[in-house]
C-alpha cells in the first residue's frame, strides 16, 4: 500500500508545532516591528501599534493555554520618550485604553497584572488605572502578566542600587541575592527564554541583568504577525536546547 505524500507532510507539519514537554517557566518578549508592519501595508504606523496591541490579546491566551506562569512583555522603554510627542501621546492613550478593556477578561481568566519600570511619568489617571488593574487582579495564579512599560535595563539597576544605598546595604554585604531583591522583578524568577520579533539582533535595554543567562529566540516575524503558532515555535527550539549556565555540556565530542 503506498503512502500518501501529502498525508506524509500533513503529519510533519503538525508534529512540528506540538507543544514539547519542557515549558520554559518563564518567557519574555521584546514586541518590535509594529512600524514596519503598518509601512509594508502603507498604513500610518499607529495602525501598526493597534495591530499589536490586538495581538497581546492572543498571545496572552496561549501562553496561558501552553503552560507558560510567567509572560513578561516589553511594550514601552524608557528611550521610546524620544519618539515624536504625537506617537508617545497614542501610545499612552492606547494603553488607557487597553487597561480600560481588557482589565476585566484577564482577571476572569486567572491573569495577575504586574508592572515592571517608572510610573513618574505617567498621567495621574493613567497611574490610577494601572494600579487599579494590578490590585483587582492580585491574587490570580494562572499567568502572571508583566508589563514592561517606561522600562529600561540600566535604570532598573540604577534603581536598585540606590534602593540599597537607603537601606544602609554595606558594600560587603552585597550580593546577587540581595541585589534581586530591590530589582523591579523581585520575587519572579529570570525568564527562561526571550523572544524578539522583526528580525533585530539586540538587546534593546530589556531584562539586562535577568537575561545573564537567558535562552535567545528571533524571528524575522513582525510583532502583530507573532501569532500563536509563532510562538510555539519558539517553545519548540527551546525544548532542543541544551541550558548550561556557563558549565561544561552533557554532549560528549565525537
Amino acid at each position: 500500500m503506498k503512502s500518501d505524500p501529502k498525508a506524509a507532510d500533513s503529519k510533519a507539519n503538525s508534529s512540528q508545532y506540538s507543544l514539547p514537554e519542557n515549558i520554559p517557566t518563564h518567557v519574555a518578549i521584546i514586541m518590535d516591528g509594529n512600524g514596519r508592519w503598518a509601512r509594508a501595508r502603507g498604513l500610518p504606523r499607529l495602525a501598526g501599534h493597534r495591530a499589536g496591541v490586538e495581538n497581546i490579546r492572543q498571545v496572552i491566551r496561549a501562553a496561558n493555554d501552553y503552560g507558560i506562569k510567567y509572560l513578561t512583555i516589553y511594550a514601552f522603554s524608557t528611550e521610546n520618550w524620544s519618539r515624536p510627542k504625537g506617537e508617545v501621546q497614542a501610545l499612552m492613550s492606547i494603553l488607557e485604553e487597553v487597561i480600560d478593556t481588557e482589565t476585566d477578561e484577564l482577571h476572569r481568566k486567572g491573569v495577575q497584572i504586574r508592572h515592571i519600570g517608572q510610573q513618574d511619568q505617567l498621567s495621574p489617571i493613567l497611574k490610577k488605572k494601572l494600579r487599579n488593574a494590578i490590585e483587582l487582579t492580585k491574587d490570580n495564579i494562572n499567568l502572571i502578566l508583566i508589563v514592561a512599560w517606561n522600562y529600561g535595563g540600566r535604570d532598573e539597576i540604577i534603581h536598585a542600587i540606590k534602593g540599597m544605598m537607603a537601606d544602609g546595604i554595606k558594600p560587603e554585604e552585597v550580593s546577587q541575592d540581595i541585589f534581586g531583591r530591590y530589582l523591579y522583578t523581585a520575587g519572579c524568577p529570570d525568564p527562561d527564554l526571550i523572544i524578539r520579533t522583526s528580525g533585530e539582533l539586540r538587546v534593546s535595554n530589556f531584562l539586562i541583568w535577568q537575561g545573564a543567562y537567558s535562552e535567545y529566540y528571533v524571528t524575522d516575524t513582525y510583532w502583530p504577525d507573532f501569532k500563536p503558532e509563532e510562538l510555539r515555535k519558539a517553545l519548540v527550539e527551546y525544548a532542543q536546547r541544551e541550558r548550561r549556565f556557563g558549565r561544561v555540556g552533557n554532549t560528549t565530542p565525537g
